[in-house]
């Protein structure tokens, strides 16, 4: 089911933003879903909407929600959007691998005209990414067919003892991907049942040979609202 905020999708070629909001969010202890609470006094899930679209370029704009909370969503998204904004929500599935299937199958006709040409992926808990972020790992994705944002990952101690490489990172969303060949990877992974932690990880396994999957700079603040207290965190941050 897909339900428009509001008409009119864009016809020049550009990108396309999916933000997932379709989680249980249960480990945050909070009695909603945690992307409807407040930061700064703007929902978590409407910050990530308000800066795909004011990010140039940005032609579709994607919020996956879970079943039943499309009427919430569209309270905590419509006071904050524009007149001229346009917002689609769709219901997810019962993974994060099937919401993005939802999401990408409303952009289909967009990226086979050639209206859409980048897709990137953000979960809807990271609320800090901002549009500078998204700007580069959508230029990252048009020059190299992929891009995922990452920061050096804190220590990380083996529980066995064995060493741990050096230079490891720790991946963040968004994550930009050429649309025609985003969509032929889950097409790809349908086909075989094959269902990825995150979107690169379907890419890596499915996508074009052309395609690759590049690392940019991400953003220590683009933290990921999951624990109590996470949002504390944010706040201080904003």
């Amino acid at each position: 089911m897909t339900t428009a905020l509001h008409d009119g999708t864009g016809t020049d070629a550009g990108a396309a933003v999916v933000v997932l909001g379709a989680g249980s969010g249960s480990r945050s202890g909070a009695e909603v879903n945690k992307v409807l609470l407040p930061l700064g006094g703007v929902p978590v899930l409407t910050r990530s909407v308000l800066d795909a679209l004011a990010t140039r370029g940005v032609v579709r704009v994607v919020v996956v929600v879970r079943d039943g909370e499309s009427g919430a969503v569209a309270d905590a998204l419509t006071p904050h959007l524009g007149a001229d904004a346009s917002v689609d929500v769709v219901v997810g599935g019962d993974s994060r691998h099937a919401s993005e299937e939802r999401a990408l199958a409303v952009l289909a006709d967009d990226v086979a005209s050639g209206a859409v040409d980048v897709v990137a992926i953000h979960d809807g808990a990271r609320p800090l990414a901002g549009s500078a972020l998204l700007t580069r790992v959508l230029d990252a994705a048009r020059r190299h067919g992929g891009a995922v944002p990452v920061v050096p990952a804190p220590a990380v101690v083996s529980v066995d003892g064995s060493p741990v490489p050096d230079g490891l990172v720790a991946m963040q969303t968004p994550q930009a991907f050429r649309a025609d060949a985003l969509l032929a990877a889950y097409d790809a992974a349908a086909t075989s049942g094959h269902r990825a932690t995150d979107t690169a990880g379907t890419v890596a396994a499915h996508g074009p040979d052309d395609v690759e999957v590049v690392a940019v700079d991400g953003d220590p603040a683009n933290l990921k609202i999951t624990w109590p207290g996470d949002l504390d965190v944010a706040s201080r941050l904003v």
